[in-house]
């Protein structure tokens, strides 16, 4: 624990006397920024941060959620039809499985 502490305060330093001193300087920043140590060989930093107003055609956070949740509803839901039918969903359509889609060409 020694190193910890060592780590993350100096050795004089008390975690009360850390924690007045805090206190002391003010609430603390809501924000955060966290970028890595270094950009790999060929990568850049942006000049500029896109800044998006409105939806790209219906591109929102809330539609893309709940178009995740229907689709790992759906998934699991066609599993469970292929345990219960002991049959995979292409076969159940009418697909024949090895034996490709069988169209005239």
């Amino acid at each position: 624990m020694s190193i910890l502490s060592s780590a993350i305060a100096p050795p004089s330093s008390s975690p009360s006397s850390l924690l007045r001193r805090r206190s002391a300087a003010g609430p603390r920043p809501r924000s955060l920024t966290v970028r890595a140590a270094k950009l790999p060989a060929g990568v850049g930093m942006p000049k500029t941060e896109p800044k998006l107003t409105q939806a790209f055609w219906g591109f929102t956070t809330t539609a893309e959620v709940w178009n995740s949740r229907a689709c790992m509803i759906g998934l699991i839901g066609t599993f469970i039809v292929e345990l219960i039918l002991h049959k995979g969903i292409l076969t159940m359509i009418g697909v024949e499985i090895g034996k490709g889609l069988d169209l005239p060409l």
